[in-house]
């Protein structure tokens, strides 16, 4: 990431919380994201809620810094990735997002893309490498929070905290997306619920670190996948809920006949499962 920085970088304020996907106004968060080229470090100058009209496509050697703003994206469309690189996304609340219909929006550098029909996530990277998503808030999306897809790898999740959501957290495509088992993702430092369903990763192929997270009152798993990843779940704090049957913490799907053909390791993690009395369970 250190690509993201130097005397050529360009400072953009977001002013105007308005959007317009294919005529982008100075001062909006689109026009700033597409229109301005090289590397940018966009902030805001205020506290402001930004309804995108479509999809923000986000265009390589660019930093979203929502700090000392109370920004929200919410509403409708939110943020899109596509084969793009060195992007940082810190510090907004996205939340309420809604899926779109195949449209056409402004993209980087300035030419107008056309997208299919894009679901309902907060945050989606599409063959997206070197991306940093740190301390933002995400919650009540129409589909997931964040997908993390077709080829995408080298991607931290640090210090998000994830609520409210049923299906939270995505790695890799689909079981028939062979180019997944290149993936490489961290997710560290993340806070997971309350009211959780499942997800917190769902990985396919590829290789994740889930490391010094919280898990709390989750419904139905926390940690799972299938097509043989490799996950090392790492000094995770996982707090199950205190009423329903299913507490699981991780759930393999058997795709391809062996689920123990999985390379799965747990190292000094913390479960607490609490059925009116409480009982810790450690793994080592």
């Amino acid at each position: 990431m250190s690509n993201n920085i130097g005397r050529d970088v360009i400072y953009y304020r977001v002013t105007n919380p308005s959007d317009n996907a294919l005529d982008p106004k100075p001062g909006t968060l689109r026009y700033g994201v597409t229109m301005i080229k090289g590397k940018k470090w966009i902030t805001f100058q205020r506290e402001m809620h930004i309804r995108l009209d479509k999809p923000l496509l986000i265009s390589s050697f660019t930093a979203i810094d929502g700090r000392g703003a109370n920004v929200h994206i919410a509403g409708n469309a939110c943020l899109l990735v596509f084969q793009a690189s060195n992007i940082i996304i810190h510090g907004l609340r996205i939340h309420h997002c809604r899926p779109q219909p195949p449209s056409s929006v402004m993209g980087p550098e300035g030419k107008i893309i056309p997208l299919g029909q894009v679901d309902g996530d907060a945050i989606r990277l599409v063959t997206a490498s070197k991306v940093w998503i740190d301390h933002n808030t995400l919650y009540e999306c129409q589909d997931g929070l964040l997908d993390v897809t077709r080829g995408s790898t080298h991607i931290t999740i640090s210090n998000n905290w994830f609520r409210d959501q049923d299906k939270v957290m995505l790695l890799g495509h689909d079981d028939g997306y062979f180019r997944d088992k290149n993936m490489r993702v961290t997710v560290v430092y993340n806070h997971f619920g309350p009211n959780c369903n499942q997800r917190m990763p769902r990985i396919r192929y590829g290789y994740a670190h889930v490391v010094n997270n919280l898990y709390r009152e989750w419904s139905q798993y926390a940690i799972g996948g299938s097509m043989n990843p490799s996950v090392k779940s790492e000094a995770n704090l996982f707090i199950a809920p205190k009423s329903g049957n299913k507490k699981e913490i991780t759930w393999r799907k058997d795709s391809i006949g062996d689920k123990e053909s999985w390379k799965f390791y747990s190292v000094g993690e913390y479960a607490l499962i609490r059925t009116g009395t409480e009982n810790g369970h450690k793994n080592s």
